[in-house]
């Protein structure tokens, strides 16, 4: 691999943007250049070593190259030998390939990329298609549509206009995404199973549709902080959510719509008729949604093990007395600053949801000790609990809760005024196994943190108290 870098002479006739000294001799159209998915401002590679001179010398703008496999021999005429004598072979060649493509499956698509560029050896190694089943791509300023389409180009080759090994695609935080690069991925990529665009609020329903349309396998959805979205179905109208689709159903089980803000009742009871296989569904700051949007949610799907419902204020006792209706499945429930919340709703969950393991409750400002003490008697098995900001909670409810569930791991009672030491004691003395305490803002002895730390040696306790260490 040493004995094939080189460098040659500038070639005339091209544009200044797209000439690059350590390029030169490779470009066509096979290997995407690590420019693409990268921003032009962070460092890459040069002749295997340096940055990546690919993009735009004008604009700024990442520029999409692709690049051949480095030629097996020197051909060119300017071409020189190193003056050096000739070096051994570099250690790492001497792996056997199964070993190189383990080393290659941890790196993200930008670097895998620029590995190709090596030497015809690694690029070999860096297309086999088992590295392939996962595109990851980050940062506001790459030109991801441009992106997904020549890397599925490129991984189209074996397979005309189908990419079957590709499994999982994630695009965060990449507001240059619209909905022309997910068609793209809809179009060729019929083995789709994961699909993240977190934080790219440029895509539609449209997109989605065609997503869901086209990719029948795929299982996780993460569309939180995409605004414009504010439906999922198999049909392009969302009013006709209750057809009958042949029978036909989306095979979505988890789904993140985290501040989608715009979502409505109606939204979620078209994306509750056509995904009724979900067991994860995440609505923290769908501000818009009521108790009628949950009430369709039970109705379908009825296998939800996890509901988050954070920061939707219009959410009261009436909506989780429909959550409720999901009893033994429901596993995590965050209700987190849903002020509508009392004590009634809490013994709703709390006497058919016997198997809770988590609930974050949080901000719930109507809960108190009557409503920790349902909850302590009929979810014995409860291992976290956030009750932080309920300023009605005091040391009976955590006497209540430490003889009753003893498998307590993770407890915040974060600015709980009525909180004193006595209560943490007591707590101590009987969750052995707790890992984490929040007593941030609460009035608690140094010796009552001394004892917590005593009798839980591997809890990390976070409170603001700085006498203790």
């Amino acid at each position: 691999c040493e004995a094939e870098r080189c460098s040659l002479p500038p070639l005339s006739g091209l544009p200044s943007s797209l000439v690059n000294d350590s390029d030169l001799s490779m470009r066509t159209l096979s290997t995407p250049s690590p420019a693409l998915i990268c921003p032009p401002t962070l460092p890459g590679f040069q002749n295997g070593r340096g940055s990546s001179t690919s993009s735009s010398s004008v604009t700024g703008e990442t520029v999409a190259m692709v690049h051949s496999p480095p030629p097996t021999r020197l051909t060119h005429p300017l071409i020189r030998l190193a003056s050096r004598p000739q070096k051994e072979q570099a250690s790492i060649d001497r792996l056997p390939d199964h070993c190189m493509v383990h080393i290659f499956s941890f790196l993200p698509t930008n670097q895998l990329c620029r590995c190709a560029r090596v030497c015809r050896r690694w690029y070999n190694l860096a297309w086999d298609p088992r590295l392939w089943r996962t595109i990851r791509l980050m940062g506001e300023t790459i030109n991801v549509d441009r992106a997904l389409k020549v890397l599925t180009r490129r991984l189209c080759q074996d397979t005309p206009n189908v990419c079957l090994m590709l499994e999982t695609v994630i695009v965060s935080g990449c507001r240059r995404l619209t909905d022309r690069g997910l068609y793209t991925i809809a179009q060729c990529c019929p083995e789709l199973r994961r699909l993240e665009v977190s934080g790219c609020y440029n895509i539609s329903n449209e997109a989605v549709f065609d997503v869901v349309s086209l990719c029948p396998n795929l299982e996780h959805l993460d569309v939180s902080g995409c605004s414009k979205v504010t439906c999922i179905s198999l049909t392009r109208e969302a009013s006709i959510k209750l057809s009958p689709l042949h029978g036909k159903q989306i095979s979505i089980r988890y789904l993140d719509m985290t501040d989608c803000f715009v979502l409505e009742d109606e939204g979620l009871h078209t994306i509750a008729a056509h995904c009724t296989q979900l067991t994860h569904l995440y609505l923290r700051r769908c501000v818009r949604l009521t108790d009628e949007g949950l009430r369709y949610l039970v109705i379908y799907c009825t296998s939800i093990k996890e509901l988050s419902v954070s920061d939707c204020r219009f959410v009261s006792d009436f909506g989780l007395r429909e959550i409720a209706k999901l009893e033994s499945r429901l596993r995590y429930l965050s209700i987190a600053h849903c002020g509508r919340v009392t004590d009634v709703g809490i013994r709703y969950v709390a006497k058919y949801c016997s198997k809770l393991r988590y609930l974050n409750a949080r901000g719930c400002e109507g809960i108190t000790d009557h409503g920790v003490e349902y909850l302590a008697k009929n979810c014995t098995k409860l291992k976290s609990l956030d009750i932080g900001k309920c300023p009605l909670v005091s040391d009976t409810g955590l006497e209540c809760l430490a003889l009753n569930c003893f498998n307590l791991k993770r407890l915040s009672l974060k600015s709980c005024e009525s909180i004193t030491g006595q209560g943490l004691q007591i707590v101590a003395a009987n969750c052995f196994d707790l890992q984490m305490l929040n007593v941030q803002d609460c009035e608690v002895s140094v010796e009552a943190l001394r004892f917590v730390k005593r009798h839980c040696k591997r809890c990390v306790i976070e409170h603001t108290n700085p006498a203790f260490f």
